[in-house]
C-alpha cells in the first residue's frame, strides 16, 4: 500500500498493538497529528511533553506493555528528556517519537531544531534519526523490539519533518535482524548450579529482589522460590510487591529508609541472593561495606551491572525468565536440607523484624502523613495501583502502604523525579481502567507538573490525588534538619497557592482536610465517588522519614524513630 510516512507510523502502531498514545502537536509533526485525526487513532493530549512521557511511563510500569508518546522537534523533544532519564535508569520500555526539521534544514540552526539523538543519547536504550521515508518502518519495528526486549529501556524515534509527508510503499517487516543485539539472554547453566552449591552450604541466606523481577514478569517463579525455601527476603523501592506483605519472612523494604530487619539481616547474612537488583547508593550505604559477611550471587540480564557497584561472588547473567524457573528446579530436591541448615537464622530474623516494625509518634490531634497512607491501605482493595512523586511522601508510602503484587507500586525510583507522580497516575489508570488508582504527592511535587489535572479533568480519568501537605520540601528540610543546623535554606515553602481551588479550577474535585476527626470520613467518600479528585491534607512539618542511613555510614548504623526523639 502506497502512503505517506506518518500514516507508516500510525499503521506501524497498530503493527504494535498500541492501543493509546500520550502526546502534544507542533510544527514538525503536524502530518502526523493530521493522520491521527483521519484515523482516529486513541491519543491523550496532555498539557505538556513531561506530561506526555511521564504518562506513557506510567502506563508501561501498569501494564507491562510499551509506553508510547509523541513530542514535536526542539522545545517540544526537549520537554521529554527528564521522562525519559526517568525510564531509562528504571528500565522502562517506551517509544518516544520526535519530529526533527525537514532534511534540508537539519544542522542549520533552523527554527525549532534540537540534536535529539545527540541530547538522547546516555539515556536511551538506542535513538534513531529518520531522514529517509523507506527506513521507517524497520526502525519502527526495531524500536518497538529493541524497548521492549532484553533489559527494556526507552527508545526515540526522530522523525525529519519532509519523512511524514513523503510517500512509501509500506510493508511492516515480520522480523527483526539485528546484528549484535537478540533481545535473548540465556545464561550458564553452570553458574546456576554454582549458586545451588553455595545455597546448600549457607546458614543465614537472604534473598534481595528488585525491579528486574517485576520488568521480567517472574514473580510467580520468584514466589515459588521464596516459599519452597522460607529464605528471609527484602526488596528494594522498585521490587515491592514481588512478596506479599504478610509473607512469612518478608523484611519489607531495605537501605535508607529500609527497616532495622531488612538493614541488619544484609549486614550478619552469609550469602546475598540478588535478583534483578543493581545495589544502587540508596541501598547498600557505604558499599565496601554493604554485606560484609556475606558472599553475594548476582542475577541480573545485563553484564554491565555486576562487579559495577559491590563485587559479587558469583554472577548468573541472563533472562529471569530462564534463570528463576530453573532455579526452582535445581533447588526443589534440596529445600528440606537449606530450610534445616537456616532455620536458627529463619527464627532470628523474623523476631527480629516483629520487635522492630516501621512505626511513627502518634498524634491526639494531627493527622501524620505516614496515618494517611495506612488508612488509605485499609480503605482500599488488595489490587489497588499506588503511585507516588518523589521526596518524604513516597518513602512513607514504601513504608506503610501494603503492596500484594508487582506493577502497583509506581514511584521514579532511581532518578528520583519530583512531578512524576501526576502523570504517571494518569497513564496507569488508562492502561488499568479496571483498578484504582491513587496518588501519594507532597505540596512540592504536585506544583512540578500541577497542570496535568486538566488532563484528568479533560478525559475524566479517574485518579485519586492525596497531597501530603506540609508546607515544606519535606526531605530537603529533613538533611536540613539532622545534617545542616536546621539552616532550612529556600526549602520552607508556606505558598499563597491553594491548591484545592487549583484543583477546582482545572476542572476536578478539591477537597482539604484540617480536622483528624474528618481523616476517615472524606477519605472513605472521596475514594468511593467516581471521578477524579484532590484531597489536600495538612500535616505537621517537622516529620521525619525514620530509620535512616545517614549519607556515608554503614546500614548498620542507622538512626532509629527512639534515638532520634532523645535528640
Amino acid at each position: 500500500m502506497r502512503i505517506n510516512g506518518a500514516r507508516a507510523v500510525i499503521e506501524s502502531l497498530k503493527n504494535e498493538d498500541v492501543e493509546i498514545v500520550f502526546g502534544y502537536p507542533g510544527g514538525a509533526v503536524l502530518t502526523l497529528y493530521d493522520e491521527i485525526y483521519k484515523t482516529k487513532f486513541p491519543h491523550i493530549l496532555t498539557k505538556h511533553e513531561q506530561g506526555a512521557v511521564h504518562a506513557a511511563d506510567g502506563y508501561a510500569r501498569a501494564t507491562g506493555k510499551i509506553g508510547v508518546c509523541i513530542a514535536t522537534s526542539g522545545p517540544g523533544a526537549t520537554n521529554l528528556i527528564t521522562g525519559i532519564a526517568t525510564a531509562n535508569i528504571d528500565s522502562i520500555p517506551l517509544v518516544c517519537i520526535t519530529g526533527q526539521v525537514a532534511t534540508p534544514f537539519i544542522g542549520r540552526d533552523s527554527f525549532q531544531e534540537a540534536d535529539v539523538c545527540g541530547i538522547t543519547s546516555p539515556i536511551t536504550k538506542h535513538n534513531y534519526l529518520v531522514r529517509d521515508v523507506r527506513e521507517l518502518s524497520r526502525v519502527l519495528k526495531e524500536a518497538f523490539f529493541i524497548a521492549g526486549t532484553g533489559r527494556p529501556g526507552p527508545v526515540v524515534i526522530d522523525i525529519a519533518k519532509d519523512v511524514f509527508a513523503a510517500e512509501v510503499d509500506y510493508e511492516y517487516p515480520a522480523e527483526v535482524n539485528l546484528r549484535g543485539y537478540s533481545g535473548k539472554y540465556i545464561g550458564n547453566e553452570k553458574d546456576l548450579d554454582k549458586a545451588v552449591k553455595l545455597l546448600k552450604q549457607a546458614e543465614k541466606p537472604l534473598v534481595f529482589v528488585g525491579g528486574g523481577v517485576v520488568s521480567s514478569g517472574t514473580y510467580i517463579s520468584f514466589r515459588e522460590f521464596i516459599n519452597m525455601l522460607g529464605i528471609p527476603v527484602t526488596s528494594t523501592l522498585m521490587g515491592l510487591g514481588c512478596v506479599e506483605p504478610e509473607q512469612k519472612g518478608n523484611l519489607g523494604m531495605a537501605g535508607m529508609h529500609g527497616s532495622y530487619a531488612a538493614n541488619m539481616a544484609i549486614m550478619q547474612c552469609d550469602l546475598l541472593i540478588g535478583i534483578g537488583v543493581r545495589f544502587d547508593d540508596r541501598v547498600t550505604g557505604i558499599m565496601k561495606e554493604f554485606a560484609p559477611k556475606a558472599k553475594i550471587i548476582q542475577f541480573d540480564i545485563d553484564y554491565a551491572e555486576v562487579n559495577k557497584n559491590v563485587v559479587s561472588y558469583l554472577s548468573v547473567i541472563g533472562d529471569l525468565r530462564w534463570s528463576l524457573p530453573l532455579l526452582c528446579k535445581k533447588t526443589k530436591i534440596y529445600a528440606e536440607k537449606i530450610k534445616k541448615n537456616s532455620a536458627q537464622w529463619i527464627d532470628y530474623v523474623i523476631k527480629m523484624h516483629k520487635n522492630n516494625p516501621f512505626s511513627y509518634k502518634k498524634s491526639d490531634n494531627h493527622i501524620m502523613a505516614q496515618e494517611i497512607i495506612e488508612k488509605t491501605a485499609e480503605l482500599t482493595e488488595n489490587d489497588t495501583i499506588a503511585v507516588t512523586d518523589v521526596g518524604q511522601h513516597q518513602m512513607w508510602a514504601a513504608q506503610f502502604f501494603k503492596v500484594y503484587g508487582p506493577r502497583h507500586f509506581i514511584t521514579s525510583g532511581g532518578l528520583g523525579t519530583m512531578g512524576y507522580g501526576l502523570p504517571a497516575a494518569m497513564g496507569a489508570k488508562i492502561g488499568c481502567p479496571d483498578k484504582a488508582v491513587v496518588l501519594f504527592t507532597g505540596d512540592g511535587s504536585i506544583m512540578m507538573n500541577c497542570q496535568e489535572m486538566a488532563t484528568l479533568a479533560d478525559y475524566d480519568i479517574n485518579v485519586k490525588i492525596i497531597v501530603i501537605h506540609n508546607h515544606v520540601l519535606g526531605m530537603v528540610t529533613q538533611w536540613q534538619r539532622m545534617f545542616y543546623g536546621k539552616r532550612y535554606s529556600q526549602s520552607i515553602l508556606n505558598s499563597k497557592a491553594d491548591i484545592v481551588k487549583i484543583a477546582q479550577a482545572m476542572g476536578i474535585k478539591g477537597i482539604r482536610i484540617d480536622e483528624k476527626t474528618d481523616l476517615i470520613k472524606i477519605l472513605k467518600q472521596t475514594l468511593a465517588q467516581q471521578g477524579p479528585a484532590l484531597i489536600d491534607v495538612n500535616v505537621p512539618d517537622t516529620e521525619d522519614v525514620l530509620p535512616m542511613v545517614p549519607g556515608g555510614k554503614r546500614l548498620d548504623q542507622m538512626i532509629m524513630e527512639s534515638e532520634a526523639a532523645n535528640k
